[in-house]
């Protein structure tokens, strides 16, 4: 944090698209102005005048949210904001766009930081450039704290720390269910996407960081044992079900990998996850799991070739800053499942976490995972032994931030993996 005083306890910076406008609507209506001093950010003041005022009237407590004014591409606005916060929460992206700046600026300032990024390419230029340089500052700069990738880091640290309570041992596997989702897909997350796979057509770093299921580990321990994400639909041999590759497994894994290494391997070296689709048992459960296998290689097959992701992007995709319908949001839900299988001195074991909430999980769920990040560093409400770099929701936060998403509504649970409830 800045060494004076900051004005202003957390910037949503980005509050005029969709997820920004979300992310201050819930925080305003969650905390009062006594218990958070909020302001709101980005480029248009128009904008956020008419946002500030929606907020004041759905909230009789807020007769005041304050704006900020700055530019992503202009350094000096960027470095100004940075230094009179604690918290920027940032939703402005693609992130390979417009994100550095701003992460410059908190490393810099010492300002805590947190963001919705699901490019990994990004993630490893920032991890590569800032890392060291926010350990020194105690800047906390956590990536990827919606659902990409709270839920998955967060049930995969909860499974690992039942495990080790519970059975003196580890999950030697985790393996990452994503299921009963329900929601839009936002214009924003399918721009972020473009821009990795533009990176990786051009980029040999990018090509690699895509490669590498360890490429978002410290520098030096970019290798292991894990192959990385399931390529095909495959029969599970947990629960005896098919399943798809997940379209996101390359973001979250790395993540969690990254998570690992940061937190000095609790999980061991010889830790392995995936994260896959369950599609059902049966034949019923091979065909769905071949269609949605098949779906996602024609969605990769047309975003690695620069004219047919140009095509998408200007006829099939939401503009950057759109999202879904109302409808869409109010009957989103999602659960990630996370089951871990270990060896204790008794014999093996399988635990199971679970992080789920009946809300939109790129929209309504998204704002408040976080938000709720956001708070945690604020108020230094972590279960961690790093004060600073470029981290990870579990490795900067923990156990802390499923208290706060339970309160805020999330069903969270871990335990013993009870198979007949399959």
């Amino acid at each position: 944090m800045p060494e004076d005083d900051p004005e202003c306890d957390i910037v949503v910076w980005g509050a005029t698209g969709v997820a920004g406008e979300l992310v201050a609507e819930y925080l305003t209506e969650r905390y009062g102005p006594a218990e958070l001093a909020l302001a709101i950010g980005g480029r248009n003041e128009r904008k956020l005048e008419h946002v500030a005022v929606d907020l004041q009237a759905e909230n009789d407590d807020w007769d005041d949210v304050p704006i900020v004014l700055g530019d992503a591409t202009d350094e000096e606005s960027l470095v100004e904001i940075a230094e009179n916060t604690a918290v920027v929460c940032t939703t402005v992206g693609p992130y390979t766009k417009y994100g550095t700046p701003l992460v410059e600026a908190c490393v810099e300032a010492g300002t805590d930081y947190c963001d919705l990024t699901g490019e990994v390419t990004w993630v490893r230029e920032i991890v590569d450039e800032y890392h060291d340089r926010a350990v020194e500052n105690d800047a906390r700069i956590v990536n990827s704290c919606g659902f990409d990738s709270v839920p998955h880091d967060l049930s995969t640290l909860l499974a690992q720390n039942y495990a080790r309570e519970e059975f003196g041992a580890p999950c030697e596997t985790i393996r990452l269910y994503v299921e009963d989702t329900s929601g839009g897909v936002s214009g924003g997350t399918l721009a972020s996407a473009s821009e990795m796979f533009e990176a990786a057509s051009t980029d040999p770093e990018a090509r690699e960081t895509m490669r590498n299921p360890y490429s978002l580990a410290p520098p030096g321990e970019r290798e292991g044992v894990d192959r990385g994400e399931q390529r095909t639909f495959k029969e599970d041999d947990l629960r005896g079900a098919w399943t798809a590759p997940s379209p996101m497994a390359a973001v979250n894994e790395r993540i969690i990998r990254r998570s690992n290494a940061l937190l000095d391997y609790p999980y061991g070296r010889e830790f392995r996850c995936s994260e896959v689709i369950p599609t059902g048992r049966g034949i019923g459960g091979a065909t769905a799991a071949g269609v949605v296998t098949g779906g996602l290689g024609l969605f990769t097959l047309g975003m690695s070739f620069g004219p047919t992701r140009s095509a998408l992007e200007q006829f099939v995709f939401p503009d950057p800053g759109e999202g879904p319908s109302e409808k869409q949001m109010e009957n989103g839900r999602f659960t990630v499942r996370a089951l871990g299988r270990g060896t204790a001195e008794d014999g093996p074991f399988v635990v199971e976490s679970v992080v789920g909430a009946n809300r939109d999980p790129g929209y309504g769920a998204t704002a408040r995972m976080l938000a709720e990040s956001a708070v945690c560093l604020l108020r230094d409400e972590v279960d961690s032994p790093l004060s600073g770099g470029v981290l990870t929701p579990a490795s900067a936060i923990g156990e802390p931030l499923a208290d706060r998403l339970r309160d805020a509504e999330f069903a969270i649970t871990v335990g013993e993996y009870d198979e007949s409830s399959d």
